[in-house]
């Protein structure tokens, strides 16, 4: 496998500081950072990101995160091993990176179950991390990085 191009954040730094600082005000809600993690590797299992799935795996693993609950993110409605909350907020970034699959791109249903389980403020933290997951899934996958290469 070979990349389209060098990674677009080598090519411009200023992208790469824009998208930390928008990661990192993502991180003030109050949402668990595992469960940040894990919703950015479902959105970047649906986009097709070798590279974020490959990333946010190695880093929920460092993290302490269990096999099991690692491998069982892309069937996580037929999985025991996740709460309430993080299945509120795994079907939000389905939702949220599925947008033009349906009429209504978020379902009152995925939103009201979001909401019962987050403030407005954990709320706004799950959308700027899938918008932020959303922007590396499309440089990566667009120009086709190899995951494996980012790490030292």
């Amino acid at each position: 496998m070979q990349a389209r191009m060098t990674n677009i954040a080598s090519l411009v730094p200023a992208a790469m500081k824009a998208l930390y600082a928008l990661s990192m005000s993502g991180e003030k809600g109050g949402v668990p950072k595992r469960t940040i993690e894990l919703i950015q590797l479902r959105a970047s299992q649906i986009n097709g990101c070798g590279v974020c799935v490959d990333m946010h795996s190695r880093d929920l693993k460092k993290a302490g995160e269990t096999d099991e609950r690692i491998f069982s993110v892309v069937a996580w409605r037929e999985s025991p091993y996740f709460t309430d909350a993080e299945r509120a907020a795994l079907a939000l970034a389905e939702a949220a990176s599925r947008l033009s699959d349906r009429p209504d791109a978020v379902p009152d249903e995925v939103w009201n179950e979001a909401a019962r389980h987050y403030d407005e403020q954990g709320l706004a933290s799950l959308l700027i991390a899938l918008a932020t997951i959303h922007a590396w899934n499309l440089f990566n996958a667009s120009t086709r990085q190899v995951a494996g290469q980012w790490m030292p």
